[in-house]
């Protein structure tokens, strides 16, 4: 391989809930590739990911937790709780992410540089949290409204990034990145209008509560993702228009697809990245 230019690279992981174990792929190849990421920045499922990236897990790792996860596992990590602000509390998911990582670590014991980001309900805007606990900044960034409860941060009440930021090229650059790469698991309206046209002949389920919310979300993220993948040097697009944003079930074909955007991608990468 050609030897790569000295730049500091940043990775811009994008939200899209199950969509987003996509992520995992992608990481995979650039880790076999050997493409060093000097940064790393997250948005909802973007952040969880990324997060485990930056400390050091390696992404074969990552997968085989990910694609552990049975409905069992699910439902284990669902606390539901009265509904005030949110319908799940968030402690369980949280503290099975910290088994993980081995404790609720900061994010300056990270290996990568790490940022992700959050909503302010109150406000509606962007904060960037990249200091104190990792857990806690995951936590917000992955808040989806109505489904998990609000997080309280710095006097502050935060919810899901997506509604702002959903993929955080803008903040990779923001952290000292001169070449980005963005990741996008959110279909445009056309490729999730041919998923619904090749499906007409199945029986289309009334969706569920959650479901709802988190389509929801989803449509409001499909406006921005084209203003925020602005400035980024590269774009990987998985093909997940087929697996339904709350599907973790299919993990395996999200990862998959990942890879395989990610490989694909990896030419124009490396020219862009060699020194001529």
């Amino acid at each position: 391989m050609a030897k790569l230019r000295k730049r500091k690279i940043g990775l811009a992981l994008g939200s899209g809930v199950a969509r987003g174990l996509a992520h995992i792929g992608v990481l995979g190849v650039m880790q076999r590739e050997g493409i060093p990421i000097d940064m790393i920045v997250g948005t909802s499922a973007g952040a969880v990911v990324g997060a485990l990236f930056a400390q050091g897990k390696d992404a074969s790792l990552i997968k085989e937790l990910a694609i552990s996860i049975g409905l069992k596992r699910m439902a284990s990590l669902v606390d539901l709780v009265l509904p005030k602000a949110g319908l799940i509390g968030g402690k369980k998911i949280i503290n099975w992410l910290g088994l993980i990582m081995g404790g609720d670590i900061k994010f300056s014991d990270l290996r990568i540089p790490f940022a992700c980001v959050a909503t302010n309900i109150h406000t509606c805007e962007e904060v960037v949290i990249k200091k104190g606990s990792v857990l806690e900044g995951i936590r917000a960034s992955m808040s989806i409204p109505a489904i998990f409860t609000v997080v309280r941060w710095q006097g502050r009440y935060l919810v899901d990034g997506s509604l702002i930021n959903p993929v955080p090229v803008s903040v990779t650059r923001e952290m000292g990145a001169d070449f980005i790469i963005a990741v996008n698991v959110i279909p445009d309206r056309s490729e999730i209008a041919h998923q619904v046209d090749s499906e007409r002949g199945e029986k289309i389920k009334e969706p569920n509560i959650f479901s709802v919310m988190i389509q929801s979300v989803h449509i409001a993220s499909c406006a921005l993702v084209s203003h925020c993948l602005e400035g980024a040097d590269i774009v990987i697009h998985p093909k997940v228009a087929h697996i339904h944003p709350s599907n973790f079930l299919q993990a395996q074909e999200c990862i998959l697809q990942g890879e395989l955007a990610a490989q694909a991608a990896m030419p124009e990468i490396k020219r862009l990245l060699a020194v001529h």
